[in-house]
């Protein structure tokens, strides 16, 4: 057997005399306690170590008793040390005899401040055990009871004499024995403490409630390190828990709520939109969510709907938070059918409140799917609960929020619906908001192409092509432009210009530089010439500030002749040569008047090309004009290619979906003359 560690807890120190009361053995412990070392004192009279002169009596005298009747001795006596101190120390003294009849005295001897204080851990540890609130037990190293104090045998049920020698698992095997058993096993495996392990089922103590424990595990071992078994203790946290059940309900809640306020209507995209609500409703309230809207609110229209049609209803969103398998419980993002009166999201549409399932019915179908027909399939994908609440802004029924629940094994309530009201409600705003807009965009790019001239492919000595990239972030038209316009003699003047600001004062101003620039291209004006009476036009057009180039192209003498009004300069591509920016003179913009423009020549031979552009393509807020630019010139380094294909490079490369502004872009090439 493995020693125990009591003796050495309490260091009982062992001294044997003989009967003249020499000493014969002096333990460590002795040692330890007395102070002197066995070679100091074998041999020698005992008193003259062990007891202080004014004891000396005394100790004779008890020493005499011990030795004549043989009957042993207890009690405290003070002994003297090596360095002259005082120590009181509890006593056991006895007689002994050796095999040819010779005798002993032996003394075990303990300090006793050290024996008071072992009685004091000892009492008070039964009293706090048995006493305590908090249950507890010792398991030993086969996971079973070895003792139980009496809370823990309140808290089971069950009385503590039928814990001792039986597993956890037999006594509550209605909690998450697995979890529990694991837990102690890697204490004892690893000797780590855990705290604060949850533990919830039911005990014999109150079979029909679960309840939430506490519990804390750290291994025992003795003094030597062998492992003992594990101290439990148990508190009952069931009050907490079903608070905290509650506060993180509600906190879950205020979270939907406040993802939703942060989430849906971050674009003034519908599809994106009705995205955003499924997104929040699937990871807040449902394992599946899907947003339907009606046709007409899709098209921009206001809905009407006819009490003898069925509800022609999209499903623009549909969003699983339980994985792909249960998709098919909704209709397909994109989708349109045709919902009957019976089906439940026709019902929630129609009659603009909300329609609440708590258990989903297979044996009679509760038409929670779009086809009449598919319920049949949905049993499969685990749907148990529905709900769905309209989608209502300015006091029309836009479409419906669709919820299931799959995963997660509680039924919809009132909370839930009180909970998707408001998600709906808030979402309702946004998707109305982004129909008008949607509408409006819709009608601004409309109005902007119109304005946008349609030009051959080819004209005079130049093969051209352009295109107009509308801002992504707003609804209303911008400024840009471009032209290409036929001059006599096989010229050609290419044009391209951006009036600041956007909305239609902007695009009004951009259609009548835009006719004033055809107007004097018809004069044959030298290019700076003819900019300084836009410059004149402008200045008379309220608030119109733009910047232009103007350029007109001569095959028959293989030049160009160019005028710039505080534009980006043009990029010129010529064979076995890097793209290179031409250097103009910038010029101020059209509208600041008073300040003369100059033209520039620049060579132009068949083969080469030229890039007019925007600022919409090349400028960001994330990085600096020049490294843009230099990034335009690297896109259009390399062989020859087609012009459209050449602008659906920069367009798709250089212009961010984010930027605000749009952007005009013409490309030519010069070709010999017809």
């Amino acid at each position: 057997m493995e020693p125990g560690g009591l003796l050495d807890v309490l260091n009982v120190a062992s001294v044997v005399l003989d009967t003249q009361g020499r000493i014969v053995l002096w333990s460590p412990w002795a040692e330890s306690l007395f102070g002197y070392r066995a070679d100091e004192v074998l041999g020698q009279p005992a008193d003259r170590f062990m007891v202080h002169e004014r004891h000396l009596d005394q100790a004779a005298e008890l020493f005499a008793d011990v030795m004549r009747t043989g009957e042993g001795w207890a009690g405290t006596f003070p002994i003297r040390r090596k360095d002259g101190s005082t120590r009181v120390v509890e006593f056991r003294n006895a007689r002994l005899l050796d095999k040819e009849g010779n005798v002993y005295g032996l003394g075990l001897a303990v300090d006793r401040t050290t024996v008071r204080r072992l009685e004091r851990k000892m009492a008070l540890s039964d009293r706090v055990i048995s006493q305590s609130p908090i249950g507890l037990a010792v398991l030993d190293t086969g996971l079973r009871y070895v003792s139980v104090n009496p809370a823990l045998e309140r808290i089971n049920g069950i009385p503590a004499e039928e814990h001792l020698g039986r597993t956890v698992r037999e006594m509550l095997p209605l909690v998450n024995i697995d979890e529990v058993e694991a837990a102690v096993r890697r204490v004892l495996e690893t000797g780590e403490p855990l705290v604060d392990q949850s533990v919830r089922g039911h005990t014999p103590a109150d079979p029909h409630e679960e309840h939430a424990w506490s519990v804390s595990l750290h291994r025992l071992e003795d003094t030597f390190g062998a492992v003992l078994g594990v101290a439990v203790s148990i508190t009952d946290v069931t009050a907490q828990y079903r608070a905290s059940v509650e506060a993180e309900t509600a906190r879950r809640r205020l979270t939907t709520i406040a993802d939703a306020t942060a989430r849906i209507g971050s674009t003034l995209e519908l599809d994106r939109t009705a995205h955003e609500l499924a997104s929040v409703a699937a990871a807040g309230l449902a394992d599946l969510a899907s947003v339907d809207l009606l046709e007409a609110v899709v098209d921009g229209r206001r809905t009407a709907l006819d009490p003898a049609e069925p509800a022609v209803l999209r499903t623009l969103a549909v969003r699983a938070d339980a994985g792909t398998e249960v998709l098919p419980a909704a209709d397909p993002s994109g989708g349109v059918a045709p919902w009957h009166p019976e089906q439940l999201v026709a019902q929630c549409v129609r009659t603009a409140r909300p329609v609440l399932v708590p258990r989903v019915s297979w044996a009679a179908p509760d038409h929670v799917a779009g086809d009449p027909g598919a319920d049949g399939a949905l049993p499969a994908t685990g749907v148990h609960s529905y709900l769905a609440v309209p989608l209502i802004a300015n006091g029309e029924v836009l479409g419906a929020l669709a919820l299931r629940r799959i995963g997660n094994p509680q039924p919809f309530g009132e909370d839930d619906l009180l909970l998707a009201r408001e998600l709906a409600s808030r979402a309702a705003v946004q998707i109305d908001n982004a129909r008008w807009y949607q509408r409006a965009r819709d009608a601004a790019l409309t109005l902007q192409r119109s304005m946008l001239p349609r030009h051959p492919p080819v004209t005079g000595g130049l093969e051209v092509a352009s295109r107009y990239q509308p801002a992504e972030s707003t609804s209303e038209v911008g400024g840009d432009w471009f032209d290409v316009i036929p001059l006599e003699g096989g010229r050609t003047a290419l044009v391209v210009g951006d009036v600041m600001g956007s909305g239609i004062a902007a695009a009004a101003s951009m259609g009548r530089l835009r006719t004033a620039t055809n107007t004097l291209a018809a004069l044959n004006l030298d290019p700076a010439l003819l900019l300084e009476h836009l410059d004149r036009t402008a200045a008379g057009l309220d608030q119109a500030i733009a910047t232009c180039l103007y350029a007109v192209h001569d095959p028959h003498r293989r030049q160009c002749r160019i005028a710039n009004a505080g534009h980006l300069p043009p990029v010129r591509l010529r064979a076995g040569c890097a793209p290179e920016l031409l250097d103009l003179p910038t010029g101020v913009p059209l509208g600041v008047g008073g300040v003369g423009f100059a033209s520039t020549t620049v060579d132009v031979v068949p083969g080469d090309r030229l890039v007019f552009y925007t600022d919409g393509l090349v400028e960001t807020r994330q990085d600096s004009l020049d490294l843009r630019l230099a990034t335009l010139l690297t896109l259009l380094e390399g062989p020859d290619r087609p012009l459209e294909e050449v602008c659906d490079l920069l367009l798709g490369t250089l212009h961010q979906p984010e930027n605000p502004d749009d952007v005009a872009l013409l490309i030519a090439r010069a070709t010999p003359p017809v």
